[in-house]
């Protein structure tokens, strides 16, 4: 009986261990990050394996996954638990996951190609997708590559998703920010007057929303005359009157998917599945703004599914009653080639 039960025993502890995958990390040296506004171009990538990865011949579709805002590439342990788990309880099959720094001096790149900081948007969809297929035993066609992301890289994705029908196949989209300017972030909120305020890099790291719009400013606003954040901002003020730099607020809407689906609904018929979601006690700019995008790919035609759920910015995202085990992870079992 003892020899039975340490029997099963080690043959549930093989079965535990031949469920967990791996996480590797490189550094590329980027060309496309070739930058005058201060930026390391070595951008530190992370990559989730799958269990047995290194003991088969198999081929893997592949999630690349943009972080948030004040993120970088760390895939950390309950992240990895959380893959695991979505191949242990067959919500997925076995797929590779990628996870690359886009951190930047003011803690995000806002995954943009911009004349200041690099081309963001090529290091992702190109460079990137280039060593992933030349290094690892990927299905190196668009109908296998998915991408998504949460917040900041919840705009990441649908936007590079939708400029890229020939690299990616499928977008998900976890709370995107920034696709439209509402709310907190609209012409009236306060942010737009505090950035005004702000004179000086130290001030500005002790913000939220200013230090936000510093990075979106440098990433599609970039001006190298005007120190010493060198952007500029669609909105300024005189006392309490408004004034609008039509130039710059031209260039904003250019770079925010709600104003730029419109010129892109093409690129956007041609993804096998899109999805947005978003949790109702999220900030209020959420709702209104992906609310507002789903409504134009609706009128567009462009099918997509649309999802609130009960939480907030963070808290049902990568947990186990989460977003990404529940949601995220069988929305690209369905719609990848495996």
């Amino acid at each position: 009986m003892k020899k039975l039960l340490l029997f099963l025993i080690l043959h549930l502890s093989l079965i535990t261990f031949a469920q967990t995958g791996k996480v590797v990390s490189f550094t590329i040296n980027s060309k496309a990050l070739q930058n005058t506004g201060g930026e390391d171009p070595n951008r530190k990538v992370s990559v989730y394996l799958p269990p047995n990865y290194d003991a088969s011949t198999q081929r893997y579709p592949v999630i690349y996954y943009l972080h948030g805002f004040m993120g970088k590439d760390n895939i950390f342990p309950q992240m990895q638990k959380i893959l695991d788990e979505g191949i242990a309880r067959q919500k997925i099959k076995p797929f590779i996951f990628v996870q690359a720094d886009q951190y930047t001096l003011f803690e995000g790149s806002f995954y943009s190609n911009s004349s200041l900081t690099g081309n963001w948007d090529e290091f992702e969809s190109k460079e990137l997708v280039e060593y992933m297929d030349k290094n690892y035993r990927t299905l190196a066609t668009r109908e296998s590559r998915g991408i998504a992301g949460h917040s900041m890289g919840g705009y990441g994705a649908f936007k590079i998703g939708m400029l890229h029908p020939e690299v990616f196949s499928s977008i998900y989209a976890l709370s995107p920010g920034l696709l439209a300017m509402v709310k907190e972030f609209g012409p009236n909120s306060n942010s737009f007057k505090d950035v005004q305020n702000v004179k000086t890099v130290e001030d500005l790291k002790k913000t939220y929303y200013p230090k936000v719009l510093v990075a979106v400013g440098r990433a599609w606003s970039p001006n190298p005359n005007k120190p010493p954040f060198f952007c500029d901002f669609p909105f300024s003020y005189e006392g309490d009157k408004m004034i609008v730099n039509q130039p710059i607020l031209e260039k904003w809407e250019a770079n925010m998917p709600v104003y730029m689906v419109d010129k892109y609904a093409d690129n956007l018929r041609k993804m096998t599945a899109i999805k947005l979601d978003w949790g109702r006690n999220d900030s209020p700019r959420f709702p209104v703004q992906i609310g507002m995008l789903s409504q134009r790919l609706e009128n567009l035609g462009i099918n997509h599914f649309s999802e609130e759920y009960i939480g907030d910015h963070g808290n049902k995202i990568w947990t186990m009653d989460g977003r990404v085990l529940n949601d995220l992870l069988p929305f690209f079992n369905d719609y990848l080639k495996f």
